[in-house]
Order: structure tokens, then sequence, then C-alpha cells
């Protein structure tokens, strides 16, 4: 006991937390899980446009943690991130972390056409030029990304939540699951939850004839009689989801759950969930999930508070990130259990 309150009490001496506008919801359930308070921060936009960050805490020698995803309206959000950071800098902090649970534009990561722009990069650069020493992010849309920045980057993954939360879904039966892949990108990630769920992988051949469009061509794996759980770690406009959970039932599926990262969910995405025979959408809180979630009844957003603080206290005690996760993950468990 003494030991766990010794923990706490460095953290209560050595960081300040904020939340900027788009996560202050997570930012005070990542507070609550570590038992230190939120500091005040007021973002500000003027009638031209401009913004202005007000901090209302201290930071001089304390290591300051944004909590900030960079989700629509992107550009606001950036450079909300951007002006916190340099007012960190300037009132003589002893670090900046930036914890960016959803990292806008990370699917310009490589230039696809000639005189394109790799505009991830572009923004790793202005967050370190602002004075940002660690980036957190989550399921990174291109791992290659973490390369981009020259401080110190960790990309934490949401499948153990998300498996997590089939594990203990009491009506399923583990042995009925394939787990699908939307596209051959996506392999690797299916079949670590393929893994983690002891389940076979399936994956949908499909085409992208152009942004925003995709059209499934093929089914490569057997979902006849299965419960099929389609594992993405991002859905926008839920035009290629739409189309796979319509594949799945045509080759036999018994049910077609649906989850994610990163719920962007633009333009006709809820209607068009709302539409489909999906059973399920799981998606996480790494993008603040509380109006969709009130228009989609099938929705269940999982936390990733628990992974945030886990990270948060392993940097600050300067302890294994690896092994920090993990014990949040077991910790999630024993806590159902013993709820049952």
């Amino acid at each position: 006991m003494n030991s766990e309150m010794s923990r706490h009490a460095q953290l209560r001496e050595d960081i300040v937390v904020f939340a900027l506008s788009s996560s202050h919801d997570l930012a005070e359930e990542i507070c609550r899980i570590l038992d230190i308070p939120l500091s005040p921060c007021e973002c500000l936009q003027f009638a031209d446009g401009e913004i202005l960050v007000e901090l209302g805490a201290s930071v001089r020698g304390k290591d300051v943690y944004f909590v900030q995803s960079t989700n629509k309206p992107v550009n606001k959000h950036l450079m909300e991130l951007l002006i916190a950071i340099d007012a960190c800098k300037r009132a003589s902090a002893r670090s900046i972390n930036c914890v960016i649970p959803y990292f806008g534009y990370a699917r310009q990561d490589r230039k696809a056409k000639p005189r394109q722009p790799i505009t991830s990069k572009l923004v790793a650069s202005l967050l370190e030029t602002a004075g940002a020493n660690r980036v957190i992010t989550m399921d990174l849309h291109a791992t290659q990304i973490q390369g981009f920045f020259d401080v110190p980057a960790d990309d934490i993954s949401t499948l153990s939540i998300i498996g997590n939360y089939f594990l203990k879904k009491k009506d399923l039966n583990p042995e009925d699951i394939v787990v699908v892949s939307p596209d051959h990108g996506g392999t690797v990630r299916a079949r670590k939850l393929a893994d983690q769920l002891g389940a076979p992988v399936a994956i949908i051949d499909k085409r992208r004839p152009k942004p925003n469009v995709a059209v499934a061509m093929n089914l490569l794996g057997d979902v006849s009689g299965k419960t099929a759980v389609i594992i993405d770690d991002m859905v926008d406009t839920a035009g290629t989801l739409t189309s796979g959970i319509n594949m799945l039932y045509e080759k036999g599926a018994k049910d077609v759950y649906a989850a994610c990262a990163h719920g962007v969910l633009s333009g006709p995405a809820i209607e068009r969930l709302k539409s489909s025979r999906l059973k399920e959408f799981i998606v996480t809180n790494t993008i603040d999930q509380n109006e969709h979630k009130a228009e989609y009844d099938n929705m269940v957003v999982l936390s990733i508070a628990p992974l945030c603080a886990a990270v948060i206290e392993a940097i600050q005690l300067k302890e294994s990130l690896s092994t920090a996760l993990h014990n949040a993950i077991e910790v999630d468990l024993h806590e159902e259990d013993s709820k049952n």
C-alpha cells in the first residue's frame, strides 16, 4: 500500500495532464485511473478562425501530457495541439508529451502519385518543431510513421482490448469465430486478433478504384455457418465495411461483427451501418463517439483509457512499456471475472 501511495505521490508531483478540445472525456478517465487531477485548459477560437490555447496550471519543471486526437476538424485540432505545445515550451516545461490516440493525416504516409506530399511526415516535423519531446499514438494507419519522428514515438495497439471484449462475450462460442481481414493489407492485424481468439482467418479481396470507394471481389477462406468478425484499423465512410458485410452473409456467415480502433465515421457512415445486417459495431474511444453512440444502438464503445494511463505511468516511473500494457489488460480481465 505504501509503495502504491508513493507511486501516485510521484505522479502527482511530476506531471500535468491537459485535455484539448477533441479528447476531454478520455483525458478525464485517464486521470481518474492515475488518481491525479486534470489540469484546466481553454481552447478559444476568434472570429477570424485564429486559435488561442490558455493553460490554467503552472508547467514549470513539469512533465506535461496533452491528450488530443486530431480527428475532424483535423486542422483545428492539430493547430490547438501545436499552439499548446508552444505555450508549454515557453513556460519552461521539463518535457512535453503528446497523447494522440487518432493521428490525423496518417493515410498520407507515402507518395502514391507524382508530386504528392507525404503529409504525415510533415505533421511529425511540425510537432517536433513546436517542441514535443515524445508522441504516443494508437494503431497508426501505417506503422512506418513511427520512423518519421526523431523523438520517441510509441504506437500502442488496441487489439488486446478488442480481443478481450470477444473473449468475455458469454453468447459467443470461440470455436464458431472466423476473423476477417477487409483487405490483404490488414492480414497481419487479423492474424494477431485470430491468435488471441484461437480462430482461423479469412481475407476479403477488394479493389479500390478511387479514395473512399472499395468493391469486395472475392473471399479467401470459409465463413459458412460461422460468426465472422471483421477487424480493421479505422472505419471512415463505411463503404468498404458494408460491402464486406454483404459478401460475408452471401458466403453463408451466421452473424457478422465488425471492430476497429478508430471510428472516423464520416458522411453516410452511420446510416450505412444502421441499414446493414451488422450484429454489433465495436469501436474504441480514440475518437469521441458520444454523438454517434446516441444515433446507433448497435455500437459498442471500448475505452483505451487504461492503456493510456499504463503508458503514462510507465514513462514517468521509467518502467517497461510492454509489461505495463500487459498488466493493464490482465487487470481488465480479472475485473470482469470478479463482476461475474
